[in-house]
């Protein structure tokens, strides 16, 4: 019964330190306005591509007048 309970205790100490340790911290995303990207953005394809050529990983059309912002992570 004692060797039950050491087993009980070993792998309920196990599975809490696989579960607890699962957090994984998210990165940051920057974004700036595109300085060559003129017109309305439509297509998030378009902007990110405008922006890959200013060194961006990316870009997307947000807000009302639709402008390009480029993404990268900070």
């Amino acid at each position: 019964m004692a060797s039950f309970l050491r087993l009980f205790a070993a792998v309920s100490l196990m599975l809490m330190l696989v579960f607890s340790s699962g957090t994984v911290a998210e990165a940051r995303i920057c974004e700036s306005k595109s300085h060559r990207f003129r017109g309305i953005c439509v297509r998030k394809a378009n902007c990110a591509a405008v922006c890959q050529t200013e060194g961006f990983h990316g870009g997307r059309c947000r807000g009302f007048r639709r402008p390009c912002y480029c993404t990268k992570h900070c």
